[in-house]
């Protein structure tokens, strides 16, 4: 199953897709938030170009894992492209994703500024990869 990962920010959302399999997480672009938000055309071609079956939010959790203020206002916009798109809608938990996707880009060699267009890109495969290898496991344990 094709899942589409969006990492939604104040600014920026980060997208991530994974493999027809659901096996493996790629990045793909970065798009204005507002225009995720809005469904407008350069979102519309990423779900044309992409095709997924299901959509995942970057869910940003407290340090102790629970739901403030940030993870209902992405739930809102969240509920509001899922019902826009009719794909269902799962989320993940994005702690330090965005940490572990500058780590992962200062290793390959990107400084701040050229990493500044990549990271939420990245940040979303991290989280999308980790939510396929646990739907993997949970699978495979039935």
């Amino acid at each position: 199953m094709r899942t589409l990962a969006l990492d939604i920010g104040d600014a920026r959302c980060g997208i991530a897709v994974s493999d027809p399999a659901g096996s493996v997480a790629s990045p793909v672009c970065v798009l204005p938030a507002h225009e995720v938000e809005a469904g407008a055309a350069s979102f519309q071609r990423v779900l044309e170009d992409w095709d997924p079956e299901a959509l995942l939010f970057g869910l940003p959790l407290t340090l102790s894992g629970e739901e403030g203020p940030q993870a209902a206002h992405i739930r809102t916009i969240a509920n509001a492209i899922q019902a826009r798109t009719g794909l269902p809608a799962h989320f993940a938990d994005e702690r330090l994703s965005s940490a572990q996707a500058k780590r992962e880009l200062r290793q390959m060699g990107y400084d701040e500024r050229r990493m500044r267009g990549k990271v939420d890109m990245v940040a979303a495969a991290i989280f999308l990869q980790t939510w396929l290898d646990g739907r993997g496991a949970a699978g495979s344990e039935r």
